[in-house]
């Protein structure tokens, strides 16, 4: 499995989140409770990102000391 590979993707999409949460926030026009509900999708998105990535680098880690047996 290509770690790098997806590191690098997710790193993409991390920076287009980063773009989203940007315009939220400089979006003047929206209340803090409208602010605060437009980001929490964008935060959640993130984490589960995060949480797939430390998966992937787990099932990966373990397949390769299952091959070293």
């Amino acid at each position: 499995m290509n770690i790098e590979f997806i590191e690098k993707r997710l790193q993409e999409i991390y920076a287009e989140l980063e773009k989203e949460v940007m315009s939220v926030l400089m979006d003047e026009s929206l209340d803090r409770k409208q602010t605060n509900l437009r980001m929490q999708p964008l935060k959640s998105t993130k984490k589960i990102l995060e949480n797939a990535l430390d998966s992937i680098k787990m099932v990966d880690k373990l397949a390769k000391e299952d091959l070293e047996k």
